[in-house]
């Protein structure tokens, strides 16, 4: 049963998460400073994402290396 979750884990978001409500919206009324700042928040935000990434994947490379793959 474990096994279901995990693969219910592994699926891609649903449409409508934080990130694609950002891409949808409409820059025209942001001044350019506004924009830097974005742009800023943005990439700090990449970072972080990216870390919980690396992370994630060395906490699965572990579990699998202890354990095995799982059989697809």
């Amino acid at each position: 049963m474990l096994h279901n979750v995990m693969e219910e884990d592994d699926r891609p978001r649903a449409k409508g998460d934080a990130a694609s409500k950002l891409a949808g919206e409409d820059l025209g009324p942001y001044s350019q400073d506004e924009l830097k700042e974005r742009i800023k928040l943005l990439e700090a935000e990449i970072v972080r994402v990216e870390g919980h990434r690396l992370s994630a994947a060395a906490h699965r490379d572990a579990a699998d290396a202890l354990f095995g793959k799982p059989k697809k």
